[in-house]
């Protein structure tokens, strides 16, 4: 048994029967995993939230891995679209959803709730955090003092495959820079043109590479980790502007397509100073 195993299981079992909220991504999938492992279909439901805000890629992965292991598995909507203060998308926008998935999981199961946030999740902006604190959600991972690396390394003890190298992928409204409405056709735009990029520098190599769709006042920015952005010469950086440009919902801000390095939270703004 791998270490980042041995010093989750204890902790799993401690909780007892639970509810595990499933995004899609690695962190929540593998701790759904080893949670049905450890506790079994009829203690370990899992949650997730189909929303705009989550790719249609990413529910199809948390019902195919459910199959796969036989999770207990219940698809809900969260309901934030309903919520005028998370449409509104101000700093704290992840607090809205998060406080409006922690509530319909509730209105399900009254069993615990976990997360799959882990160590490094603790040294970012995560006002979700505050909303799982209301919620008396608990976070295993932390709790078993486990980070990101940590995670990877269990999902391949447990066989998950490529699960275990999925890149990091918040929710489509991440993209979004505070203060411009959350639309569901804006995600969608965000999504397509995330696949569209993803899969030109996709023959690069890391498949965990970064790219990110930024909607901003001042246009549409395109974020690449370096290998990527560097193997973007300048005529695939204007074949792909163009596409995109066409593709724009007519309600965002007519501009230039710029491409540039990648920067965790870069849609948050704080004045005039986006968060690094």
């Amino acid at each position: 048994m791998s270490a980042p195993r041995a010093r989750l299981e204890p902790v799993l079992r401690a909780i007892g029967p639970l509810a595990v909220a499933v995004s899609g991504g690695v962190d929540s999938l593998t701790l759904a995993a080893l949670a049905h492992r450890v506790l079994g279909a009829e203690a370990a439901l899992m949650v997730h939230a189909a929303s705009p805000a989550v790719p249609a890629d990413a529910t199809a992965r948390v019902r195919e891995e459910a199959a796969r292991g036989g999770w207990s598995l219940r698809v809900i909507e969260a309901g934030e679209f309903a919520d005028p203060a998370y449409r509104a998308n101000p700093v704290n926008r992840c607090f809205f959803c998060k406080t409006n998935l922690y509530g319909a999981i509730a209105r399900v199961t009254a069993r615990p709730m976990v997360s799959g946030a882990n160590l490094d999740d603790l040294g970012e902006y995560r006002p979700g955090l505050d909303a799982a604190r209301g919620h008396g959600v608990r976070h295993p991972y932390v709790e078993a003092g486990l980070d990101k690396a940590a995670v990877r390394a269990l999902a391949r003890d447990l066989g998950l495959g490529a699960v275990a190298d999925l890149p990091a992928a918040p929710c489509l409204s991440s993209r979004v820079e505070t203060g411009i409405r959350i639309e569901p056709e804006t995600l969608a735009f965000i999504h397509a043109v995330e696949r569209r990029v993803g899969a030109r520098v996709a023959a690069q190599g890391d498949p965990r590479r970064a790219v990110r769709c930024r909607v901003r006042a001042a246009g549409i920015v395109v974020e690449l980790d370096p290998a990527s952005l560097a193997g973007l010469d300048a005529g695939a950086r204007t074949d792909l502007a163009g596409w995109i440009a066409a593709q724009a919902p007519a309600t965002l801000a007519r501009g230039p397509v710029r491409f540039e390095p990648y920067r965790t939270g870069s849609a948050f703004l704080v004045g005039a100073e986006a968060r690094a």
